[in-house]
Parts: C-alpha cells; structure tokens; sequence
C-alpha cells in the first residue's frame, strides 16, 4: 500500500473526527469536502480491493448532516428584594415582557415591569426561599395552562392545578392566557336566547348567546344568586359554563359548589377558584384563565356561559400589583391601563360564524358598588365594555323584592333580537308597564287621589311586579315562564290579589301541565305560541280560574 494512500486514510480520519465534533473552525464544511474530494481523486488511483476516498468523503459527508447542535443562551439576573408577591431582579438583559422565570426554590413569576437597571417578576407561588442574591433564570416561555375537556365538573387554581381532590388533570394541549379576541369577520350576530331562568330578565333584559352583561350592585343584594341561577338553567342544554371566583372567601365558594352540585350542573361546569390568601399573581390571572379553558370549548363549537365573581376585586388586586410595581396611580388610584386589563378580557367574548364552529362564550362580569354609586371608575369602564347592565337596587332588596332588578336603570343592549317569538309574544309591553307603574305607585303613596283607570293600573303592576319576584336558586324553566306571562296579558289574573299571584301561577301551571300537556310540549319544542296552543291553554287557563274561586269562596 503506497505511503500517498496512507497519509490520504490518516487525513480522512482527522477530518471524520473533526465532523463528529463539529469543529467550529470549519466555518466552510463544503467547500473543503470538495476541495479533498477532488485531490483524492487527483493523486489515488483506482483500485478495486480499496475501499474508494470518493465513498469515504460521500458517506462523512452524510453523517455529518445528521449532525445537529443547539445552543441555549439564557438570560439570568440576581434578585435584589423580594416582598408581597413582587420579586425585583438585577440584570435579565434578554428577558421580555410575560417571560417566565424560574427561582431556585422551582416557584415561577412572570415578568409585568421593564426598566433599564431592573425588572419586577410576579410570582406565582410562594415566596418562602427566595431571598435577595438568589440567581434567576429566563425560561424563554410565556405562561400557559392546561385546558380540556376533562376539567369539567372540577374545581382548579389559576394554573390548573387541581384543588378539589388529589386526581390528577389530563389536559388536551396547553395555551397562552394571554391571546387576541376573534376579529369581526370571524364574528356572527348575537340572536340566539341564552335563558337564565330569572322571569324578570329573560323577559324584560333578554340575554343572547355571546353577549356580556354586567351584573352590578351593592354588596349582599344577590348579584352571584343571579349568576348561580344562569348556570342552574342550563341543565340538560349543550350549553358548557365556567366560574371564576376573584378574591371570595372559601365559604362562599363552598357554598356555590353545593348549590351547582344539588342542582345538577357540576358536570358541565369549571371552577377556577382563586382565594384571598393566593398571591396576587394567582387573583389577577383567574379570569384570563377562566376565559383561555372556555376559548377551548369555543373552537369545538361549543357554546360556553362564564361568570366573573367579581371583577372590582380584580381591579382591586391589579392595582395592588401596580403601586408595588411603582407604577404611578391615576383615577382612585388605579393604573392608567386598568380600562384595557377588562377590555381585552371581555372581548373574548363572543360568538362565531359557521365557519368558525359557530361556537359562543356569553360573559356575566359581576362588579360592586359602593351606596348604589353607578358612576364609580370601574363600573363604568365595565358598563362601556359591555352589551348591557343590570342593576340590583339595594332598598327594593331590602324590602323583599328579589331579585332587586332596577328596571329603570337596567337594560340589554341585544333586546328582543335574542328572545324566542313564544316569550316576545306575551311580554311585549311588559317593561313600559312596569316602568309607568313605579311612577304612578310614587304618587299613590302620599295619598293622593287617583281614578279608577289610574287605581287599575297601580294593581296590575302591583300583579306584575309579584309575579316576577322568585326565590333564590330557583330557576323557572321557558315554557312555565311563557304560560305564565300568557295568563297575565290575557286577564286571567286580573281578579287574583297581588299577594296570591305567586302562589296562583305556581297552581296554574302543575294544573296545565295534566290538562294542557300538548300545548306546554309545543311552547317547550316549537318556541312559538301557536293559535291553536292559545285556544288550549284559553280553555284550560278558564277551568283553572272556575276551581281557584270556588276555593277562595271556600276558605271565606
């Protein structure tokens, strides 16, 4: 074997470690490849019982492709002071906005402040361990969550983890918390009914499949009564819901999980519970996380009811985080940007065409006055952003009439283009009715004198506003509410006292269900009021009327 063969084989081999290791000197791989390649070939002759260097140099070549290096360059800073749920860093030149960073005891925090000499990181956990020159390391990732189809009927924090049992979550996938609202072109009319069992609002303040509307009110008045009655009266729909409670107290979540479990709903409902005790991080993040696990069951097409309890403790907890993050304070202290913290909340909102999945996500944000102050800084941010509001009076709770709905100040912006025909049939001039008898009962009570027309109006709204009180927790299912309305329009309840018109309606309608049962079942299946359906329910609505008065005379 020739001595030019050798020192080309002892050349080969350098050069197949030198690729094994992928020496950084041999910037231009290729072109020294060819430029061996074509020596070899110039001074070695071909012989058939030696292995060829054109083989050789082809097959380090191909394995040398398969070659692959990855460098990580992370960002690490050292922590300067670290105090309620707020860690300050020195250093972290690369790290960007909601980059997660890892603390040495494993905890998390997700940067909201950039400076030049420092960045602020909010945790989320605990921040027992971490102390001043403790070294932080940039993940490279923003914060997401788990979410699924396996979280329903579970009780979960912030980050997904699960909080009412040691049964570990499957997720389907992961996604940011963080994420755009769909744009219009992928948006559909709202005209579809969401029904929340309360008379008074899907009556007179209907709600559609998509909407947002603001529940607002003092404290203690049944704003989450409202919101726990819409979940209830989605029992046997394909309608899926997700309540997000910000900064409750765990006895109040107890007792909302009760009431969704008696009533039948905790199947088709996640909780995303976040509690005074957590870290603000955990308070702020709770309903983006609510609204990211709804978003999943968005894009399958399905249709999703949320309920924010409440977003002034959010507003509350955000500007906590700001003044600790030294963010100079605006209106009653809150940060200039707290308008656009519930805006792109909300607009998440929403519901899809056909070619999206024709899903939906309607939203009920629950906010709390102080004193029936409507004109406070959050809620008016919240009643902008918003399709709707409805506000609880504090003195008609006071007085027994609940739901305490303010009719005059209350309204739904979507209306009667999300009502079904049956419920726009009877309840038609309802809202004037009820708003022309608050302000003649306010001149009846001073004694002043009124005529028969005037005393007539003054007891048919007396007759509509008992009609419309329901206890809490009790959800009227459509077609009751249609046959009920039906009988009031019609004068069947024209001679029954205002204080027996509850009692009345809840007789009438066990007596229509055996009487009138192929009318109810049209009004439940059709959504419509047929004539002949008012021809039955006229003649059963009649028979009714004759056996209620024969009991009045006998009790007298």
């Amino acid at each position: 074997m020739s001595d030019l063969y050798l020192a080309t084989q002892k050349r080969l081999t350098n050069l197949a470690e030198r690729l094994r290791v992928n020496d950084p000197l041999l910037v231009n791989r290729e072109g020294f490849l060819d430029d061996v390649k074509m020596r070899v070939a110039e001074k070695i002759p071909a012989r058939p019982k030696i292995l060829k260097a054109e083989y050789v140099i082809s097959e380090l070549q191909a394995a040398s492709e398969k070659q692959k290096h990855h460098i990580f360059i992370r960002s690490v800073g050292t922590v300067q002071h670290v105090g309620n749920g707020i860690a300050t860093l020195s250093g972290l030149p690369m790290v960007f906005l909601e980059e997660l960073v890892t603390f040495p005891n494993g905890v998390q925090g997700m940067v909201l402040n950039l400076d030049r000499k420092h960045v602020d990181v909010i945790l989320l956990g605990d921040d027992t361990g971490i102390r001043g020159g403790d070294v932080a390391k940039a993940t490279g990732k923003r914060l997401s969550i788990p979410v699924g189809l396996s979280f329903l009927g579970r009780m979960v924090d912030p980050l997904g983890r699960p909080l009412d049992e040691n049964r570990t979550i499957v997720p389907s996938e992961y996604r940011p918390v963080e994420r755009i609202a769909p744009g219009v072109i992928d948006r559909a009319p709202v005209d579809t009914p969401l029904f929340t069992g309360t008379k008074i609002i899907d009556a007179l303040l209907p709600l559609g499949r998509g909407q947002r509307e603001l529940i607002v009110g003092d404290r203690q008045v049944g704003k989450t009564t409202l919101a726990l009655d819409a979940i209830l009266s989605q029992k046997g729909t394909d309608v899926r819901c997700v309540y997000v409670s910000i900064g409750q107290k765990k006895t109040s979540v107890l007792s909302a999980i009760e009431i969704l479990k008696a009533g039948g709903v905790l199947n088709q409902t996640i909780l995303v519970v976040s509690s005074p005790d957590d870290p603000p991080a955990l308070r702020y993040l709770a309903p983006y996380a609510g609204v990211t696990m709804a978003e999943f069951l968005l894009d399958y097409g399905m249709d999703v009811l949320i309920v924010y309890d409440d977003l002034s403790k959010h507003a509350d907890t955000y500007r906590e985080m700001s003044l600790l993050l030294r963010r100079p304070p605006g209106r009653e202290a809150y940060p200039g940007d707290i308008f656009y913290l519930h805006s792109r909340l909300l607009e998440r909102a929403c519901r899809l065409n056909e070619a999206k999945g024709g899903g939906s996500i309607t939203a009920l944000p629950i906010a709390t006055m102080q004193r029936g102050n409507i004109s406070s800084y959050i809620v008016t941010n919240l009643i902008s952003i918003t399709d709707g509001q409805i506000v609880l009076d504090a003195d008609e709770f006071n007085k027994g009439n609940k739901p305490a709905i303010d009719i005059g100040r209350s309204v739904s912006r979507v209306g009667s283009a999300a009502q079904e025909p049956a419920m726009k049939s009877v309840v038609k001039a309802l809202k004037l009715e009820l708003s022309q008898y608050e302000e003649v009962a306010r001149f009846a009570q001073f004694g002043t004198e009124v005529n028969e027309a005037t005393r007539k109006q003054i007891e048919r709204g007396q007759r509509l506003n008992a009609l419309l009180q329901q206890g809490p927790n009790q959800p009227v299912r459509f077609e009751d509410q249609v046959v009920q309305f039906y009988a009031l329009t019609q004068g069947f309840m024209d001679e029954i006292k205002p204080e027996n018109v509850h009692t009345f309606a809840d007789e009438m309608v066990g007596y229509l269900y055996n009487h009138a049962a192929q009318s109810i079942d049209a009004i439940k299946h059709e959504r419509s009021l047929s004539d002949e359906s008012k021809a039955d329910l006229n003649q059963a609505l009649g028979a009714f009327l004759d056996l209620w008065d024969k009991k009045e005379k006998q009790k007298k």
